[in-house]
């Protein structure tokens, strides 16, 4: 991604007024791979189009599947081609020989860009079809650990390995016959669990997976509305099952996709931390599994009210009304983590502006994003004067201390730079975000929002 850098000032004045956040990112990956693979046509309403849901885009259409795209009016149209019409179609662009035994064979070579989403899911997908494939993607892509991926899929009979032999893309997978299994993962990742869920259509038997508590369901929730036999329970130890049986054939449906709780949580930080501030966030997405970030704001002291809820495709949805608030510190851990893991480096800037120490832990998973959140949120918090502690699993944050203007390096992370770019607005002097249009990957015209 071309390097690029922002000036943010201090907010001179409160936050005010309504806005709307762009489609939820997750619920749009999952909205075009399950219509791709379904009967008829998916017609999907505030679609993100961010350059993470473009790189699944693409990829399907080099499968073969047509997609129309309204980015003006945020509408998609997926022409599903059915469990089985996946290929390596002429003119997708897509093709090469594969080497070795396979040489005679052509692979559908498809490249995921920066989107671990893409990569971990379709790698479900794409290990239940009778054609070859490679999966790469841009340089930080191809350093995040896959093994967690390629050892259940693998159990299951895919053909699936690291080309490099060091647990990272690019992918090669080949056809093979899958069967059912029961996977016990050791981290609650939804990317994990939706992986092996969806080779789960196309094996022999039914599969499950349990957790150690329950990560974002908005893969069971999506594939139960397109007709697959999905069910979740919370265990009585407290780790979570999800499980399906195979499945002949999906049905294209209409999607609504709420605003991404993930974007939202910026504004909702902004607000919290100008003073003065009163700001309306209108069909922002409140899945339990995702809205961990509400939770910690209110147990923070955040002022924070839920209007208007509603339930729209198993998703419930709401506006938030958001005041500034008096912040205090408080601990994040245990089974909350799984449902604000791309939040917590807002968080950790939210303690910052806290009074007293906020502990974060349990969260071992930042290590392994788009970069090393821990050391790039434990940097850029101490560039701007804060008083921050890493950990193995974490962080503790002393808060209280003014914030002063910094250089943030963002190392290409758009969650860093969205974080900070907030922390900024309530700091003292002027920061310089640097890598700063990388928020283009999930929240297109961030920095247009606050101005």
């Amino acid at each position: 991604m071309k390097d690029s850098s922002k000036i943010i000032y201090p907010a001179r004045q409160p936050l005010t007024g309504e806005i709307q956040v762009p489609g939820d990112k997750s619920i749009s990956h999952r909205a075009v791979m399950l219509g791709a693979i379904a009967k008829g046509t998916t017609r999907i309403q505030n679609f993100l189009m961010g350059g993470d849901c473009l790189s699944t885009i693409d990829c399907f259409r080099r499968l073969g599947v047509q997609i129309d795209v309204n980015a003006a009016e945020g509408q998609v149209a997926v022409h599903g081609k059915g469990m089985h019409g996946l290929g390596v179609y002429p003119g997708a662009g897509n093709a090469q020989k594969t080497g070795g035994p396979d040489g005679d064979l052509k692979e559908a070579v498809l490249d995921t860009g920066n989107s671990g989403t893409t990569t971990r899911l379709i790698s479900g997908i794409l290990a239940g079809q009778d054609f070859p494939s490679l999966l790469s993607g841009d340089v930080s892509l191809n350093t995040r650990p896959m093994n967690r991926i390629l050892e259940p899929l693998t159990q299951m009979g895919a053909h699936i390995r690291s080309v490099h032999g060091n647990g990272c893309a690019p992918l090669s997978i080949r056809p093979g016959q899958l069967h059912g299994i029961h996977s016990r993962t050791k981290v609650a990742s939804a990317q994990v669990k939706s992986a092996i869920l969806l080779a789960g259509l196309f094996a022999d038997s039914p599969t499950s997976v349990t957790e150690p508590s329950l990560s974002r369901d908005h893969t069971e929730l999506m594939l139960r509305g397109f007709g697959a036999d999905v069910s979740s329970i919370i265990n009585e130890d407290g780790t979570a099952t999800a499980s399906i049986r195979p499945c002949r054939e999906l049905y294209a449906q209409d999607i609504v996709v709420p605003g991404d709780i993930s974007s939202a949580a910026y504004c909702i930080a902004a607000a919290l931390i100008v003073p003065g501030s009163s700001l309306l966030i209108r069909n922002v997405g409140i899945n339990p599994t995702r809205a961990g970030f509400l939770s910690v704001c209110r147990d923070m002291g955040g002022d924070i009210t839920l209007l208007n809820e509603r339930t729209t495709g198993g998703e419930p949805s709401a506006d938030l009304l958001v005041r500034h608030s008096s912040l205090h510190g408080v601990t994040i851990e245990g089974s909350l983590i799984p449902t604000l893991i791309d939040e917590l480096p807002m968080a950790a800037v939210l303690a910052a502006f806290a009074e007293g120490t906020t502990v974060i832990r349990d969260a071992a998973e930042l290590k392994v994003k788009e970069s090393d959140r821990i050391v790039t949120v434990t940097e850029n918090l101490l560039a701007m004067g804060g008083d921050v502690t890493p950990t193995a699993d974490g962080m503790i944050i002393r808060g209280g201390s003014p914030l002063h203007g910094a250089v943030i390096d963002s190392h290409l992370d758009h969650r860093i730079a969205m974080s900070f770019a907030v922390a900024a607005l309530a700091a003292d002097g002027e920061s310089r975000i640097s890598g700063a249009n990388c928020v283009d990957i999930s929240f297109p015209g961030f920095y247009d929002y606050f101005n």
